[in-house]
């Protein structure tokens, strides 16, 4: 029973700190994040209450203390989030793959690399490819994105994209005149 209650505590703090601290729309949202948020808050505040000498060892913050843990982590939580940027990228390496694709003009396909032998031979000689994921650091650029590769003997198929955005979320909710089973359409 303790579990339950610590879920249904941690959903009302994180409820209250977010009535409290509203923010953005990347701030940690529906119920696991909210549970989540509220939890954290109680673990922050009896940590700091407790390293701050306000609670005794064997103690744990209270309500109040866990909604003022939970405003601390969303705080936190906005500060990481703010601090997103757009960055662009350098022009792909003479010895890459990438280079390769964007000399072919085509800005999206799908290769497959299976079936197409001539492809495979002029595609089967080691290259860089280059893997950029949330961090991108071009001042350490060759050394910490890009890496070795033959793509026949690793892939059977390669996708490229010339120029990609940040995906966005769907909205809640299904369209007007959606079935029962949207998204997934079983």
């Amino acid at each position: 029973m303790g579990l339950v209650w610590t879920i249904i505590i941690g959903f009302i703090v994180g409820i209250i700190a977010k009535v409290i601290m509203p923010g953005a729309n990347n701030e940690p949202s529906g119920f696991v994040l909210t549970t989540v948020l509220g939890i954290g808050g109680a673990f922050v505040a009896t940590f700091l209450g407790q390293m701050l000498g306000w609670y005794r060892a064997d103690q744990s913050a209270g309500l109040i203390g866990a909604v003022v843990g939970a405003i601390v982590v969303l705080a936190i939580w906005g500060m990481v989030s703010s601090s997103r940027q757009r960055m662009q990228v350098r022009p792909a390496r003479e010895d890459s793959y990438e280079r390769i694709f964007r000399q072919s003009g085509v800005a999206r396909s799908l290769t497959d690399l299976r079936g197409h032998a001539g492809l495979r031979e002029a595609l089967n000689k080691p290259r860089l490819e280059r893997a950029i994921g949330v961090v991108y650091r071009p001042d350490t650029e060759f050394s910490s994105h890009y890496f070795e590769a033959v793509l026949p003997e690793q892939f059977d198929a390669f996708v490229w994209f010339e120029e990609t955005r940040a995906v966005t979320p769907l909205r809640a909710g299904k369209p007007h005149g959606a079935p029962d089973t949207y998204p997934f359409g079983l």
